[in-house]
């Protein structure tokens, strides 16, 4: 059996994201994902009330700002503190029982890990649909994930629901959290997907934008 899954989704439990737990769940089976992960910025808990709310597989997750550059942890429930090293930030995630993710580590304009992903990390993710500039940064990750022998995922890194799915990974495993996670960790996944077109990257940018100036009026 083989699980489609974008690994890499924010929710408006994320301060820059737009989407809602409803959106989540009906852009990701509009793109025929089988499971998201929602891996909102040093949170937890948007992904655990989706979780609650749904029968679609959701992944939980959280997306850590380490001293270093930011970090997905998958699998994670309780909340890593930011600000610690790359190496202690994947120390957490391990401790919490998840796997830790070096994401999108070489994308400019996104917080990147780059040099201090180490063998520690449990898989690199060499395709971000949200990375600039997109062949450059997928072709550093994946020659990292080559040379530290690492498993290699992929996600859309979505703030905004209509790009959901726009990269995603194939995981041979059972329909649910556990195999899903084992099964990443021993290499059995496949990056696909491409870069976001110029038009989805304006529509992202811009929800963004309008979600900021209508806080901003609120406030």
């Amino acid at each position: 059996m083989q699980v489609k899954a974008d690994l890499h989704v924010h929710t408006t439990y994320s301060s820059d994201s737009v989407i809602t737990p409803t959106e989540l769940v009906f852009y990701a089976k509009k793109r025929g994902l089988t499971a998201v992960a929602v891996t909102d910025h040093n949170k937890v808990e948007g992904a655990q009330k989706i979780a609650k709310q749904t029968d679609f597989l959701i992944i939980p997750g959280t997306e850590v700002s380490s001293m270093h550059g930011h970090i997905v942890g998958l699998n994670v429930n309780t909340l890593i503190p930011r600000g610690l090293s790359a190496d202690e930030t994947v120390d957490r995630i391990h401790e919490a029982g998840g796997i830790a993710i070096a994401c999108h580590p070489f994308a400019l304009m996104k917080n990147s890990i780059g040099k201090h992903v180490s063998g520690k990390f449990d898989a690199v993710e060499v395709i971000n649909a949200s990375a600039f500039p997109f062949n450059r940064a997928t072709s550093k990750a994946n020659q990292l994930a080559e040379r530290l022998k690492l498993p290699k995922v992929a996600g859309t890194d979505a703030h905004y629901g209509p790009v959901i799915g726009q990269a995603y990974t194939i995981i041979d495993s059972e329909a649910n959290l556990e195999a899903v996670i084992k099964a990443i960790k021993k290499g059995q996944c496949t990056p696909a997907g491409t870069g976001l077109s110029l038009r989805l990257r304006l529509e992202h940018q811009g929800r963004f934008l309008l979600k900021y100036l209508n806080k901003r009026e609120t406030t």
